[in-house]
């Protein structure tokens, strides 16, 4: 019975192994056919990389050139701006450098007038002091004058008058005994005489009362022009005061006007780094997304060459919907920085390409790997079919057919060092040299 069944096993084994090494075949065809296929897109995305890299080349140095291009052309506006803004600035320091020389050659001109008024004042109110003081002394003096040679005249005269009289009494004494006619009538001249005197000195006296006005008259004038000069010099220190008031609040709007000049200059200082620093980030960003499309350039097919945009799936009027829809204006931050970036939509495109081929040949991958782990535990099974040891006999004989049914599983893991999986990766030289030229 163990004979039977030893042959029987070793009859099955052999028809088993016919069949399996038949499979093996077609699948190690199919899968070296598969495998061919691969190369060859392979070899078709390798030359399409390397077209679409010089492609990316050439659109690389435009880019560059154009980004040179518009980093002189802001240059250029900058230093016009500088340029422009230092003329401003020379300009309005001449006007004010004139406007100061004229301000002050004007106030020393008014100042030297206001001087030279105040001295010709000075002068003329000396001299009309000195004039009055002359005028009052001469006259006093002529008045003095006149009424000591009035009071020595009429001394004299009053002496001469005495000694007339005297003499006449004398007369009279001397002839009152003979007639008092002769006395009445002198003591008529007499009466007459001293009349004529009283009026005399009456006369004098009033002439001095009017001098005596005359003179509180010019006192009063000089008082009134003493007290007009003070008004006037009065108003010329206001004027004065005026005027350095102005002068200070013209000196603080210049002061004011230099800082913000000042504070203008730093803020456009500021503004034209972080401009230019912004240009750096904006060409990093560039030159890294040229760097990437060069290599992208260089797994491009011969299809996408030709068509890199992917036709529309939209209708006429869809297209015209979506049309009418991006023209009309938006309130929303979002949708207009959208309209900012619609140069972009073609970029887009291929990057949405890219994308699904890249899910696609992952998903292809996958499903390959899938198929290539289920060959490798059907070898490993059909290799312990055909083994012989204590661990292969205790589990079930794969090769054992009974009633249609096999032993054979299909998701068995692979860990046979036999068919296990190579883990190294290998590039070949011949690539890694093409990358780097």
């Amino acid at each position: 019975m163990n004979k039977l069944t030893s042959r029987w096993r070793s009859l099955m084994r052999e028809a088993k192994t016919k069949e399996l090494i038949k499979d093996i075949e077609i699948l190690s065809q199919t899968f070296e056919r598969i495998v061919d296929r691969k190369d060859s897109v392979l070899q078709a995305l390798v030359q399409d990389l390397e077209e679409a890299d010089e492609q990316h080349s050439m659109a690389l140095r435009s880019h560059l050139s154009n980004l040179d291009r518009l980093t002189e052309l802001h240059e250029e506006r900058i230093e016009a701006l500088k340029v422009r803004f230092d003329e401003d600035q020379t300009q309005v320091v001449d006007e004010f450098d004139t406007e100061r020389a004229d301000i002050i050659v004007t106030h020393q001109t008014e100042m030297n007038e206001l001087l030279d008024i105040m001295f010709a004042m000075e002068q003329r109110y000396q001299e009309h002091e000195n004039d009055s003081k002359l005028e009052f002394q001469s006259t006093r003096d002529e008045i003095k004058n006149k009424n000591l040679e009035e009071k020595h005249a009429l001394r004299m005269q009053l002496e001469n008058t005495i000694e007339d009289l005297w003499i006449q009494f004398q007369v009279a004494l001397k002839s009152y005994n003979e007639t008092t006619e002769d006395r009445k009538r002198a003591f008529e001249e007499l009466k007459m005489k001293d009349e004529k005197s009283s009026r005399e000195i009456d006369m004098q006296m009033r002439k001095i009362q009017r001098l005596s006005e005359q003179i509180g008259q010019f006192k009063t004038k000089m008082s009134n022009t003493a007290k007009d000069n003070e008004d006037i010099n009065t108003s010329l220190k206001e004027e004065k005061e005026k005027m350095l008031a102005h002068f200070q609040e013209l000196k603080s709007q210049m002061n004011k006007q230099r800082d913000k000049e000042r504070s203008k200059l730093t803020k456009l200082t500021l503004e034209s780094n972080s401009v230019i620093k912004e240009l750096k980030r904006v060409t990093e960003v560039g030159e890294h997304i040229l760097r990437g499309g060069e290599i992208c350039r260089k797994l491009e097919i011969e299809q996408e060459k030709v068509l890199p945009f992917y036709g529309s799936s939209l209708t006429e009027e869809e297209e015209t919907e979506a049309e009418e829809a991006i023209a009309e204006p938006t309130t929303e931050p979002l949708a207009a920085m959208m309209h900012e970036y619609s140069a972009l939509e073609n970029f887009w495109k291929r990057y949405n390409k890219v994308l699904l081929d890249k899910m696609a040949l992952s998903k292809e991958r996958t499903v390959l790997t899938q198929e290539n782990e289920q060959l490798r535990q059907v070898l490993k099974q059909y290799l312990d079919g055909i083994s012989v040891n204590d661990e292969i006999l205790s589990n079930p004989n794969p090769l054992f057919v009974i009633n249609n049914r096999t032993n054979v599983q299909m998701a068995v893991p692979v860990a046979d060092p036999r068919i296990k999986r190579p883990t190294t990766t290998v590039v070949e030289a011949a690539h890694i040299i093409k990358q780097i030229l």
